[in-house]
């Protein structure tokens, strides 16, 4: 399985790289365009401000979209998964790549910003493949401040002061807010999922 690791420079990879190792994958860092053109499923993940999204410029959109038109299935990571929607308040002038509608928020001051730490997954969608196996009430570890709205293609939610969606899943094209890699047993199965995913797309 020839899983392309997206780096954009906005990305722990060494923990990602160990997480999907562990869940059975074969992993290469991609760091052009061109390097997607034979990627069996494709991971961005990222960390930071949603500006660092502006290096996944055209070539590299264009270069993502053929790959989903083509089947291939997408994980995005943390910033990775808020780059599927319009874009964030957090930097208005960078579009994300508007493959889901709204745009991300900044979770209230009403309680410690920003969300750090083990919280709940409620699912939403209970046929759900990335979340095939894992009961209610799972726990993920997130560190955000910024959060996408839910939307229909919300998988689970989770709260702090206000819901917002922590996994998404649309066709082959999934997301998490939290860090699998970070998440014990629970992101593990997770990426597992994904991989079973990508496999079934083959």
């Amino acid at each position: 399985m020839n899983i392309a690791l997206v780096d954009y420079g906005a990305g722990n990879l060494t923990s990602v790289i160990k997480g999907l190792r562990a869940a059975g994958a074969d992993v290469r860092v991609v760091s052009t365009p061109d390097e997607l053109s034979d990627a069996q499923a494709l991971v961005i993940p990222g960390v930071g401000h949603f500006s660092a999204t502006l290096a996944l410029g055209e070539d590299w959109r264009g270069a993502v979209r053929d790959r989903l038109a083509a089947g291939v299935p997408f994980l995005g990571i943390c910033l990775g998964m808020q780059w599927l929607f319009e874009g964030s308040d957090e930097a208005p002038d960078a579009p994300g790549l508007g493959l889901l509608r709204g745009r991300c928020f900044r979770l209230p001051d009403t309680i410690k910003v920003p969300h750090v730490g083990w919280n709940t997954l409620a699912v939403s969608n209970t046929s759900s493949r990335l979340m095939a196996g894992l009961p209610e009430g799972a726990m993920a570890y997130f560190t955000h401040s910024f959060a996408a709205p839910t939307v229909d293609a919300t998988a689970a939610s989770t709260t702090h002061a206000v819901p917002f969606t922590s996994v998404v899943e649309l066709g082959r094209v999934f997301g998490t807010q939290f860090h699998p890699e970070k998440s014990g047993t629970t992101g593990l199965r997770l990426l597992a999922n994904f991989l079973a995913a990508a496999r079934e797309a083959r």
